[in-house]
């Protein structure tokens, strides 16, 4: 998961931006002065992109861009209320790979993120990328990220594969059902509440790991987790 470090000495504004990067799924947190930041920069994980704000109470943000980017390469967004020329210029040669005003919109922001992460190494990028599940459709078995398997049943088989191909959004019951009523008549949603239950209770108790089935009150189910469906069945 890609990690968002918010500098930014305005509280309720610092919150915002942590609260919504959190949800737009990023490891998201956020500091108020330049000393934590500093902290920050002499650990063992560092951000991937930083939003800076250029007056805290302890440093200058121009500065710090610049001590940023002699450490880490990573992304330097400078979030600003000084939206003139002159800023602009000293911010983008001090480090920055872009500059936005404040109240620039959530979704704005967000975007200058995803740009400055599509620019990752490769390496990095396949570092920070989440293991998968795998779902082996042929063999009926549903493989953890850590490389535990869990044999499937026909209908659980197809439960996973239509959850996984659904590309992390919710399924709903009456699509599920339908998948599952080829291989059984009359499938209701007790029938589909019960394949649920008793697929996560095996993944549970076989691997120990959170079971990526999830319900999703007033629509169905989802699969939480990255997944991907392959092969992996060797005869």
């Amino acid at each position: 998961m890609s990690r968002i470090l918010i500098v930014e000495d305005e509280e309720a504004l610092r919150g915002d931006l942590v609260d919504y990067m959190c949800l737009q799924d990023f490891e998201a947190s956020g500091v108020g002065t330049a000393a934590e930041l500093l902290d920050i920069l002499r650990g063992d994980v560092l951000p991937h992109v930083v939003i800076l704000d250029i007056a805290l109470p302890d440093g200058n943000g121009f500065k710090l861009a610049g001590t940023i980017r002699a450490q880490l390469d990573c992304g330097i967004i400078m979030l600003t209320a000084h939206g003139d020329t002159e800023s602009r210029v000293r911010g983008f040669d001090s480090g920055a790979d872009i500059y936005l005003v404040k109240h620039t919109p959530l979704r704005e922001i967000t975007a200058a993120v995803h740009s400055l992460l599509r620019r990752l190494p490769q390496d990095q990028a396949a570092e920070d990328a989440p293991a998968a599940w795998v779902l082996d459709a042929v063999g009926w078995t549903l493989l953890a990220p850590d490389g535990q398997a869990v044999k499937l049943t026909a209908t659980e088989n197809t439960f996973v594969g239509a959850l996984i191909a659904n590309a992390g959004q919710p399924c709903a019951r009456e699509d599920l059902a339908s998948i599952l009523s080829r291989r059984q008549t009359q499938f209701d949603n007790r029938h589909l509440d019960a394949v649920a239950s008793r697929l996560r209770r095996k993944i549970l108790d076989q691997t120990n790991i959170d079971p990526p089935i999830k319900s999703v009150y007033g629509i169905g189910y989802s699969f939480s987790a990255v997944g991907k469906i392959g092969n992996t069945h060797s005869g």
